[in-house]
């Protein structure tokens, strides 16, 4: 795929998009010194290009009731069985996300569940439908997620950061909320008047049901999915093991993710390895400088690593139900533009 060639306006407005998509265009304008309507017609052709794919809310489904599961697969190099295997997975509506990789993994999928032992159930027997494809599998447990901005537009190394995960609480959410939330996951950029045309509300109630949310931690923000193939990245990942890690450790290299350009999510597991970490990068060789500089700086930390690069993701047919107050066993939701 070719590369969208962008001047510096347009990574300057992607940048703030990438913040906060929701800015008024009389508000970006005046960040990026440009006027409005130019403002207005340089987001029109990104979307038109491709660049952007949506408007997205980062939404935390721990403070929903929901516990993250992750599963990571190594499969038989059988074509047929692989695809068909594939397929299963795009329909089944107790998988919101898989990808397809390269590297450690062949396939890393994500559920949510508010049972344990539901999942439990289901994983193994879903696991065991395919045990002729499977050479290996590991199960594991987000603890949490830090996102950054994409600073990757503009190069900057003042990150801002939204925390996925923690402590699971069931906070109260009624009928309006769900309608508001399921609106917001792939349209974060409705215009609030609109919003409250569809919810059958009223702007003044749909803005404090929002501002409720957000500071329920339950909406984390606003921002926007790219193609990163277009913007000429690749999307990796690196699952660290540690030697020991101290609690200032730790927080130096959270300030180590949050400063560096290429940086996205920074996962902390429950898994055999302690943390995986995720860049949008030109190349591999780019990647590997990356990961070199990380082990510099923290070998006392870091006792081994292993990478993914993400060839191809998906979100489940399911998704369209991903916020209903009647209750899934599975929520489904647009957890970020690539999540893992």
């Amino acid at each position: 795929m070719e590369e969208i060639k962008l001047d510096l306006t347009d990574r300057k407005i992607l940048a703030e998009l990438d913040k906060n998509c929701r800015i008024p265009n009389s508000l970006l304008a005046r960040k990026v010194n440009k006027s409005r309507e130019a403002v207005k017609y340089r987001i029109q052709q990104l979307v038109k290009k491709g660049v952007v794919e949506q408007f997205i809310t980062s939404i935390n489904p721990n403070k929903l009731g929901y516990f993250m599961f992750k599963v990571y697969l190594k499969l038989e190099n059988i074509p047929e069985e692989r695809e068909r295997f594939f397929g299963e997975m795009r329909q089944s509506k107790n998988i919101y996300w898989y990808g397809i990789a390269d590297g450690a993994f062949d396939c890393v999928f994500a559920v949510l569940s508010k049972s344990i032992t539901g999942y439990f159930e289901e994983i193994q027997s879903f696991l065991a439908k395919w045990k002729h494809l499977i050479i290996s599998k590991v199960l594991g447990t987000m603890v949490d997620t830090q996102q950054y901005n994409k600073k990757f537009f503009t190069g900057d190394t003042d990150g801002t950061i939204a925390i996925f995960g923690g402590d699971v609480v069931d906070n109260a959410v009624d009928e309006l909320d769900y309608g508001i939330l399921n609106i917001l996951a792939n349209d974060a950029r409705i215009p609030l008047a609109e919003l409250a045309r569809k919810v059958k509300s009223s702007r003044d109630i749909v803005r404090g049901r929002m501002k409720r949310l957000e500071d329920k931690k339950i909406i984390l923000s606003y921002r926007i999915a790219v193609d990163f193939n277009k913007l000429g990245l690749e999307f990796f990942k690196a699952i660290i093991y540690f030697r020991d890690l101290s609690r200032k450790d730790e927080q130096a290299m959270f300030e180590w993710m949050r400063t560096n350009p290429h940086s996205i999510y920074y996962i902390r597991s429950l898994a055999p390895w302690e943390a995986e970490l995720e860049f949008a990068v030109r190349s591999y060789q780019h990647f590997n400088r990356i990961i070199n500089d990380l082990r510099k700086q923290f070998p006392h930390v870091i006792r081994n690593h292993e990478h993914l690069i993400m060839i191809h993701e998906s979100w489940m047919p399911a998704y369209g139900e991903m916020l209903s107050e009647r209750g899934l066993t599975v929520l489904m939701f647009y957890f970020c533009e690539n999540i893992f």
